[in-house]
């Protein structure tokens, strides 16, 4: 017990701790959305460049409002980017006083991955398989039978199109955290993982048709990464389970000496 932090609070505190946490990050979140709204246009000139570079260079709106909410929600996408390391802290200080010390150990690096993992997704999706969807998307413009077929995307239609794909990709790239997360948990083993590759593969490829445009190119590009990432998980479940083997081991020798 010597290694839980002395900190039994009263469920009163706790909830005021609380409180304090969730003030802190929607401080953090209302602070990085009024920047980001004040920079909304250039915030969103970057995300059209996969856009532009597929050769689509015109973007409408219909509706009257369309592209002023489109700035709020582009600011809003931009300020929960920027703000979650402060509310990935916030959330940390809050439940890592009722962790023991290996707990804490043991989720930490987790925490860290976490937008690291984040952040390869969305800049995979972004550089490499937006422009590659887009040529294939655009692609269908042209004449066909007499009639001239022509894209006008309108700009929430864009702006949905990107997030949905960075978004796709980030959170497909927390594969690893989470395997990890269920074994750590005991919900799952490494030999499970192992004999369920066969299956693990047919589910990527499903969750990579469902996230991607209808072309086999895009599907690839989400799937082998989720693929590597999955091999990546099963490696690093390995060495935890070798260091906590080694661990446990001597924490016995060092209790046998003792007695």
């Amino acid at each position: 017990m010597k290694d839980i932090d002395e900190t039994r609070a009263p469920l009163l505190e706790h909830l005021i701790e609380l409180r304090r946490r969730l003030l802190w990050s929607l401080a953090a979140l209302a602070v990085a959305f009024g920047a980001c709204l004040y920079f909304a246009r250039p915030i969103f000139a970057f995300l059209v460049q996969p856009l532009l570079k597929a050769g689509q260079g015109r973007l409408i709106y219909t509706d009257i409002f369309e592209a002023f909410f489109v700035n709020v929600k582009v600011a809003f996408f931009a300020a929960i980017m920027i703000a979650f390391p402060v509310i990935a802290s916030q959330i940390w200080k809050f439940v890592a006083p009722g962790l023991y010390k290996n707990e804490k150990q043991a989720l930490l690096p987790f925490l860290v991955m976490t937008p690291v993992l984040f952040a390869m997704g969305a800049a995979l999706a972004y550089y490499v398989a937006m422009p590659i969807a887009l040529h294939f998307l655009l692609g269908f413009q042209g004449n066909i039978g007499g009639v001239q077929q022509e894209a006008l995307p309108g700009v929430g239609n864009y702006l949905s199109f990107v997030t949905k794909f960075m978004f796709g990709f980030g959170v497909a790239f927390l594969t690893p955290v989470l395997l990890m997360l269920l074994e750590r948990a005991g919900l799952v083993t490494r030999t499970q993982l192992v004999r369920g590759r066969r299956y693990a593969i047919v589910i990527v490829f499903v969750i990579a048709a469902v996230l991607t445009p209808p072309d086999i190119v895009s599907q690839l590009l989400l799937a082998t990464p989720l693929i590597l990432l999955y091999e990546f998980a099963l490696i690093a479940i390995w060495f935890t389970e070798k260091r906590r083997q080694k661990q446990a081991s001597s924490a016995a020798a060092e209790e046998a000496r003792s007695s």
